[in-house]
C-alpha cells in the first residue's frame, strides 16, 4: 500500500488557490449536456469524480472537447442523448451517479449504471422510488435499493407530485431536481423529513438558474418547476473554488499560527461550506473574509470546544473533528447523520481513526463527540476517502504520522499534499550519515544537546533488532522472521539508557557480535521496511538529529542539513581499538580494520539503502579532526540553514 509520512508541523502560513468545486463542477457538466447550445467551461474541477463524467458524456455521444487547463467546451443535447444504448462505469462518484441517474432515467434510452464496491453499498433507493413515481422504469441488477442500475425508457406520467426523502442524501433531490425539466410537464417535490445538507441543494437551485430553470421553492419542503421550462446554455460559466477544500487550509491557519488564506471562494460564494468559517471562528479562530477569499489566523488562547449542528456543513465538519484534537474541552457535531453513506462510513472510520491518535471519542447514529489527548503517532488507514486523507493531515501538528493511500485525494484534490507542504513547515531534521566508526553517532548526539533537539541513533534500533532476533533465535538471514521482530519491537530510550522487552541492554548491543549482526539485517528489504515510520517518528518539536546509514537518503530526504561524515577506514579501526580497550575488551587492530572493509563494502553494495553520499549532503571528513571540530562545523552548518 502506498503511503506519506508526515512529520511534526510548528507552523502553517501562506496562500492557496483553491481547485473548482466538485459539487458544482459535476453540477454544471451535466447541465450544459442537458442543455441547448456550447457551453465553456472554465476552471472546472480535474479530478477523479469529474473525470467519470466527462467519460460518461463522451460514452452518451456529446460533444465534450478539452480547451487546456481546467477549461472545457460542452455540446448540449437539448435533453435527449445522442447515444440510446451504452454501458457507465461511475467509479465511487456520487456527484456523478446519482444525478445521471435521474436524467438518463427519463431521457428515453436503455442504460447500466455500475460502480466500484462502495458505490454498490451506498443507497439510492429513495431516488429510485422519487423517479419510479414520474414514470420511469428502473431495475436493480444486485442488491435491491443499491446500484448497479438498469434504465429503460420512462413512461411520463403528467402533472405528478413527487416524494422524496430528505434525511439520506441531499444528492437524491439534486439529481430529481436536475432531471425533471426533461419531463415537459409541472412536476412538484415534496420532501418527507427534514431536509438535511441545504447548502448543496442552494447549489444546485443556483446552478439550474445559471442555465434558464428556475425551481420554485416553498421553504424546504417543496419544490415546483414548471411545464416548458428547458436548460440553455449561458454561454461561458466558471466555477467556483472547493469551499469544502477551503476547510482544510482555513483549520491548517487555526491551529498553525497563520495567516492561511485560501483563493478561489469567499463571501459571495453560493457553496454552503463557506460557513465552516463561521464553525472555526467560534471555536476562537480569527477570520477574514473577502468576495473571493477567506483567511484564518490561530487565536492567542488556543481554540476552544463547540457544541455544533452541522447539518449546513456536511463535509467540512469532517475537518471540525480534526481541529477539535487541538481544542480545549469536548467538541460535539451533530446531525451528521450523511457522513454514514459517504464514500465511507465517515462517522465510524472518523471515530477508529482518531482513537489510534490517542483521543477519546464517543459516536453516535448522527453525532461524534471527540475529546483530545496527547497525540501518539500512528498509521492513518483512508477508507478510499479524499476527506479522510485531508482531514488527517491536521493531526501532524500534534505527532507525526503516516497517511495511507493518500492518493485519493485525487477524488478532489489531486495535488492537495503538495499545496499542504507549501503552507506548513515541519520540525526540522539534521541527518547525519557516514561509515561505521566515522564518530557520526558522538558528533550527532553533541549536535542534538547543543541545539535541544531530539537524538535519534538508528543504528540502535538495528541492532536492537539483531539482538531480539538473537535471544528469539531467528537467523539474522531470516528476513521474514525477522522483520516480523522488528515490527513489534519493544524498545524504550530513557536518557542514556536504552531498553529491550524492559531490560537495559546499552552495553549488549554494542558488541562487536551485534554491530556485525545489524550490518547484515539492515540489509534486509522488510526488516528497513518495518523499522521506516518508527525513525520518522522521532521527527518532533523542536527538531531531530539522526544519525545513521540512510538519514538522508530514505528516512528524511526533505532534511534542511544533510552531513556524511566520513573518516579513513584506519582512521576508525583505531578509534574503534581505543573505545573497546577503555570498556576492558580484547581486540585485535588489524582484525578492526578488515571487518571495517568488509562493513563498508557490505553497506555501499547492498541492494535496498546502499550508504551513499547524497547530492545535497556536505562532507564532512574527521580523519584528522577532533570531536569538538566537527560539533562545531555542523553546528556552523546549521546556522547557515536558520536551524
Amino acid at each position: 500500500m502506498d503511503f506519506l509520512d508526515l512529520p511534526q508541523l510548528c507552523s502553517a502560513s501562506g496562500s492557496v488557490r483553491l481547485p473548482g468545486s466538485k459539487s458544482i463542477s459535476n453540477r454544471v457538466l451535466l447541465l450544459a449536456a442537458l442543455s441547448e447550445g456550447e457551453t465553456e467551461v472554465r476552471d472546472l474541477l480535474a479530478s477523479d469524480d469529474t473525470e467519470r463524467m466527462l467519460d460518461a458524456l463522451k460514452a452518451l455521444g456529446l460533444g465534450v472537447v478539452h480547451l487546456g487547463g481546467e477549461n472545457w467546451r460542452i455540446t448540449g443535447s437539448g435533453g435527449r442523448f445522442p447515444v440510446k444504448q451504452a454501458e457507465l462505469f461511475l467509479g465511487n462518484a456520487g456527484t456523478a451517479f446519482r444525478p445521471l441517474t435521474a436524467a438518463l432515467a427519463l431521457a428515453g434510452g436503455d442504460y447500466v449504471l455500475k460502480g466500484v464496491a462502495r458505490m454498490h453499498e451506498r443507497p439510492i433507493g429513495d431516488l429510485i422510488d422519487g423517479l419510479r413515481q414520474l414514470g420511469a422504469d428502473i431495475t436493480y441488477l444486485a442488491n435491491e435499493g443499491y446500484p448497479p442500475l438498469h434504465l429503460k425508457p420512462a413512461n411520463i406520467q403528467p402533472g405528478g407530485v413527487v416524494k422524496v426523502r430528505g434525511d439520506v442524501s441531499s444528492q437524491f433531490l439534486t439529481g430529481l431536481l436536475m432531471a425533471l425539466p426533461l419531463t415537459g410537464e409541472t412536476v412538484v417535490v415534496e420532501v418527507v423529513g427534514e431536509l438535511i445538507s441545504k447548502p448543496y441543494i442552494e447549489i444546485t437551485l443556483a446552478t439550474m438558474a445559471r442555465f434558464g430553470v428556475t425551481v420554485e421553492r416553498d421553504g424546504w419542503q417543496r419544490f415546483t418547476i414548471r411545464a416548458g421550462s428547458r436548460y440553455v446554455s449561458p454561454g461561458t460559466i466558471y466555477v467556483e473554488g472547493d469551499a469544502s477544500s477551503a476547510s482544510y487550509f482555513l483549520a491548517l491557519g487555526a491551529i498553525g499560527g497563520g495567516p492561511v488564506r485560501v483563493e478561489g471562494v469567499g463571501r459571495d460564494s453560493i457553496q454552503g461550506d463557506v460557513k465552516f468559517a463561521e464553525a472555526l471562528a467560534e471555536m476562537g479562530a480569527q477570520i477574514a473574509m473577502g468576495p473571493n477569499w477567506m483567511e484564518a489566523r490561530a487565536p492567542a488562547g488556543g481554540l476552544v470546544a463547540v457544541d455544533l449542528d452541522c447539518n449546513h456543513i456536511p463535509d467540512a465538519a469532517m475537518t471540525l473533528a480534526t481541529a477539535a484534537l487541538f481544542a480545549k474541552g469536548t467538541t460535539t457535531l451533530r446531525n451528521i447523520a450523511s457522513w454514514r453513506v459517504k464514500e465511507t462510513d465517515r462517522i465510524a472510520a472518523m471515530a477508529t481513526e482518531l482513537r489510534k491518535l490517542g483521543a477519546e471519542v464517543e459516536e453516535g447514529a448522527d453525532y461524534i463527540r471527540v475529546t483530545p489527548a496527547a497525540l501518539h503517532p500512528a498509521a492513518i488507514d483512508t477508507y478510499d476517502d479524499h476527506r479522510m486523507a485531508m482531514c488527517f493531515s491536521l493531526a501532524a501538528f500534534g505527532t507525526p504520522l503516516r497517511i495511507n493511500d493518500p492518493k485519493c485525494v485525487a477524488k478532489t484534490f489531486p495535488d492537495y499534499f503538495e499545496r499542504f507542504a507549501a503552507v506548513t513547515r515541519a520540525a526540522p531534521v539534521i541527518a547525519i550519515d557516514g561509515p561505521s566508526a566515522s564518530g557520526k553517532g558522538t558528533v550527532a548526539a553533541r549536535v542534538a544537546d547543543a541545539l535541544g533537539y531530539a537524538y535519534l541513533d538508528s543504528g540502535a534500533l538495528y541492532r536492537l533488532t539483531a539482538l531480539a532476533a538473537k535471544q528469539a533465535g531467528i537467523d539474522w538471514a531470516d528476513e521474514a522472521g525477522v522483520a516480523g521482530l522488528a515490527a513489534v519491537l519493544d524498545v524504550a530510550f530513557s536518557g542514556s539508557d536504552i531498553l529491550l522487552n524492559g531490560a537495559l541492554v546499552g552495553d549488549a548491543i554494542r558488541t562487536e557480535e551485534m554491530s556485525a549482526g545489524a550490518s547484515k539485517v539492515a540489509a534486509l528489504p522488510a526488516v528497513r521496511e518495518a523499522l521506516l515510520f518508527r525513525q520518522r517518528a522521532f521527527n518532533t518539536l523542536p527538531g531531530l538529529v539522526g544519525d545513521g546509514r540512510d538519514m538522508g537518503s530514505v528516512i528524511f530526504p526533505q532534511a534542511p542539513l544533510k552531513v556524511f561524515l566520513t573518516a579513513s577506514a584506519e582512521a576508525r579501526a583505531e578509534r574503534r581499538y581505543k573505545q573497546l580497550i577503555e570498556k576492558g575488551f580484547s581486540a585485535n587492530l588489524a582484525d578492526l580494520l578488515a571487518d571495517l572493509q568488509q562493513r563498508d563494502a557490505r553497506d555501499s553494495q547492498r541492494s535496498v539503502a546502499p550508504l551513499r553520499q547524497e547530492a545535497d549532503a556536505k562532507l564532512l571528513d574527521t580523519t584528522h579532526l577532533t570531536i569538538e571540530q566537527a560539533v562545531n562545523q555542523v553546528l556552523a552548518w546549521a546556522r547557515e540553514a536558520s536551524l
